[in-house]
C-alpha cells in the first residue's frame, strides 16, 4: 500500500469495506459522489435481461446495445419517443424498487450518525426509495421521473405518474396516441424526460435548493478532515464528480480521496498521499459496510 498522509490511517486488512469503513469514522465529514456503477452493482442494470426483456421492440428496430444509448436516441417523432420514454421511466423510476445495497448504505450512514452529502449522477429513484434524506442529495443530472419543456422555455419540471402508466398501457407499435403526448403548459411544446444532454437541461427551483445545500455542505467543511468518496463513477462526465473531488482534495491537506471502482481508472500522482483505490465488487465493499 502506497504512503498515505499520518493525518489517516489506512492498515492492510483483507476486507475493502473495513477499509472504507475505517476511513468515513475517521473523517470529520464525507463527499460521495455516485456513479453509474453504483445501481448496476444493485441490480439495476442497463444491459442483458432487464434491458432485454422489455424494449425487444426497440433494440430490434434499432440495434441498441444498451438502455442509455437508447435514453439518448433520436426517434422518429414524439410519439415514438414517449413510446420508449414512458416504459423507461416506469422502469427506472416509477416503479423502480428499493435496491437492497442502497438501503444497506443509507442506514450504514444514518445509524452512525455520519456527517455525509451526496452528488448522483443518476437519474434514477435509486436514492429516493432508499429514503435518503432529500436534504443530502443533489441531483446533478435531473431526474427520470420528471418531465421539462424540450424549449427549456421556463424553469420548471413536471410530474405525472398517471400520464407515464397511461402512456406505457395505451401504446401499439412503438407509438402512443398522439393525444398523450405531454405539452409544456406555457409554451405548448412536447415535453421530455429531466436529463442533461449536450443542449443542456431545465434546472428548477427543486435543483438549485439542492445546489445550494450541497455547496453549503462544501463551505462548511472546507479545510477539515474531509473524505471524497466516489463509487462507481465512470469517465463519460468526469468534470461532474472525478475532477472536482481531485481539486478538493489537492487544496486541501487534510483531506483524502477514495475511488471505490473496478474498472483501473488514472488518480492523478498530485494526489500522492491522499488517495486510496478499492477496486473490489461494489456490492461486496459497500454491500458489507
Amino acid at each position: 500500500m502506497e504512503k498515505i498522509s499520518p493525518l489517516w490511517k489506512v492498515e492492510d486488512s483483507d476486507s475493502q469495506a473495513d477499509t472504507l469503513r475505517s476511513l468515513i469514522d475517521q473523517a470529520d465529514a464525507t463527499v460521495i459522489g455516485v456513479g453509474a456503477g453504483m445501481p448496476a452493482a444493485d441490480g439495476f442494470s442497463y444491459v442483458g435481461p432487464r434491458f432485454e426483456d422489455n424494449f425487444a421492440d426497440f433494440i430490434e428496430k434499432y440495434h441498441f446495445y444498451d438502455m442509455l444509448q437508447a435514453f439518448l436516441a433520436k426517434f422518429e417523432d414524439w410519439s415514438e419517443y414517449w413510446a420508449f420514454e414512458s416504459r423507461f421511466v416506469l422502469l427506472n423510476g416509477i416503479d423502480q424498487p428499493e435496491g437492497k445495497l442502497y438501503h444497506h448504505f443509507q442506514q450504514f450512514l444514518e445509524n452512525n450518525h455520519y456527517e455525509y452529502t451526496i452528488l448522483n449522477t443518476n437519474g434514477d429513484n435509486t436514492l429516493e426509495k432508499a429514503h435518503f434524506d432529500k436534504d443530502r442529495v443533489f441531483n446533478y443530472q435531473g431526474q427520470f421521473s420528471r418531465m421539462q419543456c424540450s424549449k427549456f422555455c421556463t424553469p420548471f419540471t413536471y410530474r405525472d405518474d398517471d400520464l407515464i402508466r397511461k402512456m406505457v398501457r395505451d401504446q401499439r407499435n412503438m407509438r402512443v396516441p398522439e393525444d398523450l403526448i405531454p405539452r409544456c403548459p406555457n409554451c405548448g411544446a412536447p415535453l421530455e424526460v429531466n436529463k442533461r444532454t449536450d443542449q443542456g437541461m431545465v434546472e428548477d427551483a427543486e435543483w438549485h435548493r439542492e445546489e445550494k445545500n450541497y455547496h453549503d455542505f462544501l463551505d462548511k467543511w472546507n479545510g477539515k478532515k474531509v473524505l471524497n468518496l466516489e463509487i462507481g463513477v465512470g469517465h463519460t462526465t468526469p468534470w461532474i464528480i472525478r475532477e472536482p473531488f481531485w481539486k478538493m482534495t489537492k487544496e486541501s491537506p487534510d483531506a483524502m480521496y477514495v475511488m471505490v471502482n473496478q474498472k483501473d481508472y488514472l488518480i492523478p500522482d498530485y494526489l500522492d498521499g491522499q488517495k486510496v483505490r478499492l477496486n473490489g465488487d461494489i456490492a461486496q465493499v459497500v454491500g458489507q459496510l
